[in-house]
């Protein structure tokens, strides 16, 4: 009888940890969906600030229409994409045609001067960083979650719950990880 209870006992520890173990991955799961649900956010307030900017600028640099429209397909691109790491990748575009928007203000003083384009400017890039800050968190839940399926017990639990690694946000291409550069 000693042997039965001790089994039952072997028994329900499992289980309970199981349980925990399940919990654990959930609770990480939810908290991936919310650290994208910040970077999405984050992604609508600079959609919103975009056509602002792109107007202001193209009151002082009339003839520099094709970052302009580069400005506003990738923007439309985008808004378009259903996948996390798609929407990512043009959201990265995005930043890339904002920094040559900017460094093609440089040429117009006037532009520079502007209170309405510094504003715009100020909030870009208040929102730039926000979400690079909401990427990096990201990215850290996306690591403890990651580890934690693959660890030893958790990867049975994981496996017979169908709990799959999540991709990491990252860098694309090269042109990404270099200054812009603009030449006329």
């Amino acid at each position: 009888m000693i042997i039965l209870y001790g089994i039952l006992a072997i028994i329900v520890v499992m289980l309970l940890l199981g349980v925990k173990i399940y919990n654990d991955m959930v609770r990480l799961k939810n908290q991936m969906q919310e650290a994208w649900s910040d970077i999405d956010v984050q992604y609508k307030r600079r959609f919103d600030l975009i056509p602002n900017l792109v107007e202001t600028v193209k009151g002082y640099a009339k003839h520099e229409n094709t970052i302009f429209t580069q400005v506003v397909e990738l923007r439309n691109q985008a808004n378009s994409t259903t996948s996390l790491i798609e929407k990512d990748k043009a959201e990265a575009g995005i930043s890339l045609g904002l920094n040559k928007l900017f460094a093609l203000a440089e040429n117009y003083p006037d532009l520079k001067a502007s209170a309405n384009f510094i504003d715009l400017q100020k909030n870009l890039t208040d929102i730039e960083e926000q979400i690079q800050n909401a990427r990096r968190y990201y990215n850290g839940v996306t690591r403890d979650y990651n580890t934690k399926i693959q660890s030893f017990p958790d990867s049975f639990v994981a496996g017979l719950f169908h709990f799959t690694q999540a991709e990491f946000l990252k860098l694309e291409s090269d042109a990404e990880k270099q200054p812009t550069k603009v030449s006329f």
